[in-house]
Parts: structure tokens; C-alpha cells; sequence
């Protein structure tokens, strides 16, 4: 392992933007995390998948991209196993061994970007399965101490796209592994959400598994979603706002066919992507960046963008949400 100074991160980021790290690591193991500690050279930055990131310029300090691997099974129980797998694992083909290995619990989150050390972060979600629903524990280590801590599911504080390492905790810790708890047998299918059962029918398929369930989500997000490779991105760029009945009910007098999902709290959530489409968003291009053509909800990279550009649009973008239907949107992605 060596620490490298002045590397670009163009590589490293799926929204294909050029900026530099001051000083730059790529970690396999908490002994190499915490050889880099040591040096005392800070801020300290982990670097994921890059896939959540929006840089708007050069990063100080030291980013150490966490490629800390491996999965393991740690507990066996009638109807479930307990899988530990490193933090710099992929996301997606950690959910691709699962299914392989006839194991539930993720399926729904196929195809989403990152790293699993990340996604406890985002609390990620989709197909209305988030990542707290199969969360065990983690570790964890301090980059000012280099200590380890394990995380328990309460000490995490998951909500909404929303975790203690984006509060309080943010910037402080290196996730080195996740301990997940996932189903043998008698899964919890969920296609209820989205197109998922529509998708299952036009696959011909009748009586859904865990991996028709991962072919359909794949399917629905590759037809949603642009490659990174064509047009640099970072997926969902706004969080789906939660807002009250009386806000719905205002939106629901001008807009009856508004699509909303009742939650448990009294407040209902909105589409965001249907918001900016609604505000004529969608497909629109403001220099060289703009909204994705087939989801308003991506912001892309249409080559040459700075993340001044991308973060400029995303803020103009917030404005006419909220003079519109007086909902302001939250962006998803960590600007950085």
C-alpha cells in the first residue's frame, strides 16, 4: 500500500467529474487503515463505489478508497444464515452471491451502486425494501483513534436515506464490515412496489423467487437508469420528500391523479422524480448537464460538467419544486 499525492478522482466517481485528492490510499485490510491513520495526515475521506458523491472541487487531505473484501457466513439458524461481508465489497454482486446462493433478503436491491460498507450510510432502498430491514451489525473504525467499534441496528439510528453516520457520526468512521441477516427458505417476497409485478407477467412468470424478483429489478432499473460509462451520474440525486395531508391535499386539488404512499407516521411520501417532472424538468439539458430523458430523478454528466454545473442545476431545480407545490426537496448524494 502507498500514499500517493495529487490523484485524480475521475476514476473514482460515477458522475465522471474531474477533481483531485491531496493525498490518496487504496485500503484491503483495517491493519492498512490503520497505517494510514497513523500518519496524522487529515481530514481523512473514505471513498466507497463513488456512486453518492458530488464533487465540486479538489479534496484536501487524505481519501482512501475502502476495497476491505470478503464474504463469510457467521451463523446458521433454522430459516436464516448471518452473512458478514467486507466494507469494500461491491454491492450488487454481494446481492448476485445471495441469490445464487438461494439466500432472501436483498433481492430488491439489485443493481444499486456502491459498496456494502456504504449502504448502511444511505440506509439504501428500493422496491420497497431498505437495507435496516436486513441489518445485523457492523464494525467500525474510528479514523481519529484507529479503535474498532461494533454498531448494533438501534446504535445506527437508520431512517429514511438517513443513518448516524450522516449525523452526528459523519466523516468519523470507517465501515470495515456488515453483518447481514438473510432467509434459507419461506421468503418475504415484496412485489407490490413499483413494476415489479408487471414486470413478473411480461417475464411470464407466476409464481416469483428471490431471483425472477432480482431479474425484474434489474430490468426496470436498467431501463431507468443511463449507464455511468454513457453519461456520468450518481443515480437518484433527491430524496422522495415526506410531506403532510395537508400539503397532499393542496397538490391532489391541482393535480388529482398525483401519485403519493401513505406512511405509518401520519405523513405521506411523494414521488421526487414526478415533482420535477411536473415542473418540466424532465429531459432538460442546461449546459452540460441536465435531467435524464427516461427519469427525472437522475441527474446526469453529459460530458465535460463541473460539479459547480451539476450542483447549480440541482439547486434550480429545488427552487421550482418548492415554488410549485411548496415541498422542498433534500438531495440524496453527499456534495462534497
Amino acid at each position: 500500500m502507498t500514499i500517493q499525492q495529487n490523484i485524480s478522482l475521475l476514476p473514482f466517481n460515477t458522475f465522471g467529474l474531474e477533481a483531485k485528492a491531496a493525498h490518496f490510499a487504496e485500503i484491503h485490510s483495517v491493519k492498512e487503515l490503520r497505517h494510514c491513520i497513523r500518519t496524522g495526515i487529515q481530514p481523512i475521506m473514505i471513498l466507497g463505489g463513488g456512486s453518492n458523491m458530488l464533487l465540486t472541487g479538489d479534496l484536501r487531505g487524505l481519501v482512501l478508497k475502502n476495497s476491505i473484501t470478503g464474504i463469510n457466513l457467521l451463523r446458521t439458524f433454522k430459516n436464516k444464515v448471518w452473512v458478514e461481508v467486507g466494507g469494500g465489497e461491491n454491492w450488487h454482486q454481494f446481492v448476485l452471491w445471495a441469490v445464487r446462493n438461494g439466500l432472501g433478503g436483498v433481492e430488491n436491491l439489485s443493481l444499486i451502486p456502491g459498496t456494502a460498507g456504504a449502504a448502511p450510510i444511505q440506509n439504501i432502498g428500493a422496491y420497497g425494501v431498505e437495507l435496516k430491514d436486513v441489518f445485523v451489525r457492523l464494525k467500525a473504525v474510528s479514523l481519529e483513534t484507529g479503535k474498532m467499534k461494533t454498531f448494533s441496528h438501534h446504535e445506527c439510528r437508520f431512517g429514511y436515506r438517513d443513518s448516524i453516520f450522516k449525523q452526528e457520526e459523519r466523516g468519523k468512521w470507517c465501515i470495515s464490515s456488515v453483518v447481514f441477516s438473510l432467509t434459507k427458505h419461506k421468503h418475504h417476497l415484496n412485489t407490490s412496489y413499483g413494476d415489479i409485478q408487471r414486470t413478473l407477467e411480461n417475464n411470464g412468470v407466476n409464481l416469483p423467487g428471490i431471483a425472477d424478483i432480482s431479474r425484474a429489478v434489474i430490468q426496470i432499473r436498467s431501463s431507468k437508469l443511463p449507464d455511468p460509462a454513457q453519461f456520468g451520474n450518481c443515480g437518484s440525486f433527491f430524496k422522495n420528500p415526506e410531506t403532510s395531508q395537508q400539503v397532499l391535499q393542496s397538490i391532489l386539488a391541482s393535480h388529482p391523479h398525483a401519485p403519493y404512499y401513505p406512511l405509518e407516521n401520519g405523513l405521506v411520501k411523494i414521488p421526487a422524480g414526478w415533482l420535477i417532472e411536473q415542473c418540466g424538468w424532465k429531459g432538460k439539458r442546461v449546459g452540460n448537464t441536465g435531467c435524464y430523458e427516461k427519469q427525472a430523478l437522475v441527474l446526469v454528466n453529459y460530458g465535460g460538467a463541473t460539479g459547480a454545473e451539476v450542483k447549480a442545476l440541482a439547486h434550480s431545480i429545488i427552487q421550482s419544486v418548492e415554488q410549485k407545490f411548496d415541498i422542498r426537496l433534500e438531495p440524496e448524494v453527499n456534495i462534497l
